[in-house]
């Protein structure tokens, strides 16, 4: 097995006729995989391509239509294997209809079927994955295994694309490294006022002199949520006050860990330094409120779009090992103290997350927000719209034959 880096791929070619992309992605609410469809979209529209998505109809569903790309429902969401297979079909019909010459998937129970019509159809499959997925037991593992067996594998991280490479035992050329990219007009220190700043801040409660730790993403377990609640309750024994932890973010219908979450709250008696705020339209101005921007994920996340966001407003970071990879967040000792964008603390340690934020607390203003603009320099450099959009295209390119050099 090769160990070789997915990002050593040589320059694809880029398509030499418009081509026509299948996206399947579970549901339209604001994930990662959401967005990521949204983003599909709009890189295809304008280099002159069609889009079409098939997925439950969500609040992005305006956003999809707005790009350029046409909308289909269909529960590709569903892991009923009578409505996967019945997807199948649908999903046959509409690469037949519509002459695809791709289909792809962003979530497993869809890729199942989008697998099925793709090769039914011949035509290429692709699949991405912006999360690292359990496998409890073997047909957990089955069940996940649909992701990489596209005949391309788009991870979003080196530490996903090795994950995939580790489990599957994938060959490296079929796995590519897309990294999320990120809107640095929107995402701008600078363009966000103080009146904005201000009235995210009036909604959450915050009063003036505390510090706001912002915890962002869906109420999930893998976010780890319940240990940022514990750190919590460290800081408070250990006599730090003037702060308040803040969680925006969907539930996605995860209604039990929620609730559970809410227990955890209430037994630990954090209830009056914890808000749970409702999900967040200018998530600039909540980026620039924060005095902090933590991820204690407890499952491997590939590069969170999150925490990019935060890197672009300049804001510390906070991150589990399995937050974010070396790659995405410098920390020492990979990088000396002059160069860190973050702090890393072992995922599920409590203890660890409830030190490095003391620690952060505790560091001079000035070396704080050195630390965030170095964060803002690095992504900046990383993660550019038109680069990751130019790989997409050439990758399409070479899996369709459609290509020009």
């Amino acid at each position: 097995m090769s160990s070789e880096p997915a990002h050593h791929r040589p320059i694809l070619p880029m398509p030499a006729r418009p081509i026509t992309v299948l996206i399947v992605t579970p549901a339209l609410d604001g994930g990662a995989a959401d967005i990521g469809a949204v983003e599909l979209v709009r890189m295809l529209n304008q280099a002159g391509h069609r889009a079409i998505v098939v997925s439950r109809a969500g609040r992005l569903v305006a956003a999809i239509t707005a790009a350029g790309g046409e909308f289909i429902a269909l529960d590709v969401a569903s892991k009923n294997p009578l409505v996967m297979l019945g997807n199948a079909m649908v999903l046959i019909r509409l690469a037949r209809e519509r002459n695809c010459d791709v289909i792809h998937a962003l979530g497993r129970a869809g890729a199942w079927s989008a697998y099925i019509a793709a090769r039914l159809r011949r035509i290429a499959f692709v699949t991405s994955w912006f999360k690292g997925f359990r496998e409890q037991n073997i047909f957990k593992r089955m069940y996940n295994g649909v992701m990489a067996r596209g005949d391309r594998v788009i991870a979003s991280s080196e530490q996903l694309a090795q994950l995939v490479n580790d489990r599957y035992c994938t060959p490296w050329k079929r796995i590519v490294v897309v990294p999320c990219s990120i809107d640095f007009g929107e995402f701008d220190p600078a363009a966000v006022s103080d009146d904005r700043v201000a009235a995210i801040r009036r909604t959450w409660g915050v009063k003036d002199g505390t510090r706001v730790i912002l915890i962002t993403g869906s109420i999930l377990r893998r976010k780890g949520h319940h240990i940022v609640v514990r750190a919590v309750r460290r800081l408070l024994d250990m006599g730090t006050r003037d702060f308040l932890c803040v969680f925006v973010g969907e539930d996605r219908g995860r209604t039990r860990y929620t609730g559970e979450l809410w227990d955890l709250v209430l037994a630990t008696g954090t209830m009056d330094i914890i808000r749970m705020a409702a999900p967040v339209h200018d998530m600039p101005a909540a980026y620039a409120a924060a005095s902090v921007v933590v991820s204690a994920a407890i499952q491997p996340e590939g590069v969170q779009r999150s925490i990019l966001e935060a890197q672009a407003m300049a804001r510390p970071l906070i991150v589990s090992d399995l937050a974010a990879g070396a790659d995405v967040v410098l920390t020492a000792p990979a990088v000396p103290e002059s160069r860190i964008t973050g702090l890393r603390v072992p995922a599920g340690d409590d203890g660890a997350l409830a030190a490095a934020l003391l620690r952060l607390f505790a560091m001079p203003r000035p070396l704080v927000n050195d630390m965030g603009r170095r964060g803002r320099d690095w992504v900046l450099g990383h993660f550019n719209a038109e680069d990751g959009a130019e790989q997409m295209l050439r990758l399409y390119g070479e899996i369709t034959g459609q290509t020009q050099h």
